[in-house]
């Protein structure tokens, strides 16, 4: 298979941290003051980027060599996964976000991100088994006690200990109100036996760790129905013994899933207390002592709204991948004469009209988005750190609203603007020795993964939509008018800013028409909701990258069309001219469809669908 990570610089992260967002606050935070400045990206970045090339890179390729397998009850990695695993884990890339004591050396939420992104690109599948560990020894760091702490960070930060997220079940999938799994109590009052069935546990197992701390969601008994009632429990493969030694947890994989990609991660199906002896130590209040509340849900939901977001930044990183093999091909592959000088002879088909408009089209999705992403990666410093409670509460609010955006947006757009970077390839995209087959099918699950983006347009619509009377996110939008009102006189992007302003227009009329529904006809809102989630995040994505682009045209005639970094700015503007030109009149064409109010799907009945 041809090299699969073709990602060659990391000017974008230094733009976007040094230049565009205002980090100066972030890397004074006492945290980071004594290790950090905006100076040190690219003494963080680019050691990642070399390590992305000579170490990670040369695994992928084993995910569909030598793909995850499952007999007697035991699953078979890639081989390069465990020891890549370890690498990372103990060079602490994968927690390197935890503070695990006072005085931690972790990386800011946004720089963190970055490194994420080139590791994901290199390797989408090793990630998850990165993440998850992360994030299940975030959930013990906030809300377990000092014994939990003691007892299962170290070894899951240093990569002796793996660790995932067990939500769905066989009937209960994204609706998890309805899980079945039970918890029953013993003698001690923070160990409970655990009965129950998971699947499509992402790095549910593994044969390169020593053990697997699952967080399992399950209902003690006596507790409350639905979600309200669901508590949250430390699980382990392995039950973890006062002085350390490991013996049998009673909690077994019975399976893994065949995945269109993903090869190498394993997506396990668990059982839990066959014998009655499966034991987990609860995390936070026994319901019983609560009015019969858990507090799983709202646990577990620290763990899965920076999941989701990292689950939209992982679907990114495979379109910049994609884009990036899709322009090297381009540069290299000589096809074809061009229509306006054919006498002229053969040329790389980079030169072509329509490879011109395929890449650009990839570069200015791929920016917009970004600066969506990190615009909220910094609301997560802000939000851990600042010491100012305003800034900390808007903040909160950004992430609250921008957080289905980030998740669905890019997992969405990634399918088909990946089917557009094979599209550049010709026949030999359809090919397995290209890379961009497995990015395509590596990519796919994210717009699944972490609540389908349906439900993410629900949860903006059904709950951001409403918070606090609807002030949030009013206040979201204005936000964007004012950039607009602040910015429509800028000669070099009237143009742009004109779009803006029409797509602003547009957006809030059809929120006028969304209200509407609420109260005559609720089928209306999942009607159109991802459609609306789509609209809303090309608004926000255009406000970002325009605010990017007046930065970048202002740095561009500073230094001048000879300095080395002209045509990066230059580039950036015409990102964000491509972008506003041709993107964003999408939400006023979503506007026109919500406010006229096609009923077509809804009227029918279903045997309609037969063929």
């Amino acid at each position: 298979m041809a090299s699969n990570f073709a990602v060659n610089n990391i000017r974008d992260f230094e733009f976007i941290i040094q230049e565009w967002l205002p980090t100066e606050g972030v890397f004074n935070y006492p945290q980071f003051a004594d290790y950090y400045s905006k100076d040190d990206i690219k003494s963080v970045l680019d050691p990642v980027l070399k390590m992305c090339k000579a170490v990670i890179e040369p695994t992928n390729g084993e995910n569909e060599t030598h793909p995850a397998t499952f007999a007697d009850g035991e699953v078979t990695t890639p081989p390069s996964l465990g020891p890549l695993f370890h690498k990372l884990q103990e060079e602490g890339w994968g927690t390197s976000n935890i503070d695990n004591s006072p005085d931690a050396m972790v990386l800011p939420e946004m720089l963190n991100a970055a490194v994420w992104e080139l590791i994901c690109a290199a390797n989408p599948t090793f990630m998850p088994y990165v993440l998850l560990t992360s994030g299940a020894a975030g959930l013990i760091q906030s809300f377990g006690n000092d014994e939990l702490k003691a007892k299962f960070l170290p070894n899951m930060m240093n990569g002796t200990w793996a660790g995932t997220m067990c939500l769905t079940e066989p009937g209960a999938g994204s609706d998890v109100g309805d899980i079945l799994s039970k918890a029953y109590p013993t003698d001690d009052p923070r160990i409970f036996k655990i009965k129950g069935n998971k699947i499509f546990i992402t790095g549910g197992n593994n044969d390169f760790t020593e053990n697997i701390i699952h967080l399992y969601l399950a209902r003690i008994e006596g507790a409350k129905p639905g979600t309200s009632g669901i508590s949250l429990f430390v699980v382990p493969k392995l039950w973890v013994n006062e002085d350390g030694s490991l013996e049998d947890n009673d909690f077994l994989n019975t399976g893994i899933e065949h995945k269109m990609g993903q090869h190498g991660s394993v997506t396990a199906a668990l059982s839990a207390g066959e014998n009655d002896n499966c034991r987990g130590w609860l995390l936070g209040k026994d319901p019983r002592d609560n009015e019969g509340k858990g507090e799983g849900m709202a646990q577990m939901f620290q763990m899965m709204n920076m999941a989701r977001m990292e689950t939209g930044h992982m679907a990114l990183s495979c379109i910049i991948n994609a884009f990036a093999n899709a322009r090297d091909n381009a540069k290299e592959r000589v096809q074809g004469r061009l229509l306006t000088n054919p006498k002229a002879g053969r040329v790389s088909i980079i030169n072509h009209e329509d490879i011109k408009r395929t890449l650009m089209m990839g570069k200015a999705h791929i920016e917009a988005m970004r600066a969506m992403m990190y615009r909220v990666y910094l609301a997560f410093d802000q939000r851990h750190r600042d010491p100012d409670p305003a800034v900390r509460q808007a903040a909160n609010d950004l992430i609250d609203i921008a957080t289905p955006l980030c998740k669905a947006y890019p997992s969405d757009e990634g399918w088909w603007l990946i089917g557009e970077a094979i599209q550049s390839y010709g026949g030999y995209g359809y090919c397995e020795e290209y890379p961009l087959s497995q990015i395509a099918r590596d990519m796919k699950i994210y717009s699944i993964w972490e609540g389908t983006n349906y439900i993410q347009s629900m949860d903006l619509i059904g709950r951001k939509m409403n918070m606090k009377g609807g002030a949030v996110f009013g206040a979201w939008v204005q936000e964007m008018v004012d950039f607009h009102e602040a910015n429509k006189g800028n000669e070099a992007l009237s143009k742009e800013f004109s779009n803006l302003g029409k797509a602003l227009d547009a957006y809030q009329a059809m929120l006028k028409a969304l209200n509407g529904y609420t109260k005559t006809n609720m089928s209306m809102i999942p009607l159109y909701s991802r459609r609306i989630l789509t609209a809303s995040a090309q608004l926000f994505c255009g406000r970002q990258i325009l605010d990017q682009a007046v930065l970048a045209d202002k740095k561009a005639k500073e230094v001048g069309v000879e300095h080395f970094d002209y045509k990066f700015y230059t580039g950036k503007v015409a990102a964000a001219k491509y972008y506003l030109c041709n993107v964003v009149p999408n939400v006023w064409a979503v506007a026109e469809i919500v406010i006229d109010g096609d009923t077509s799907a809804l009227d029918v009945p279903v045997d309609v669908f037969e063929y």
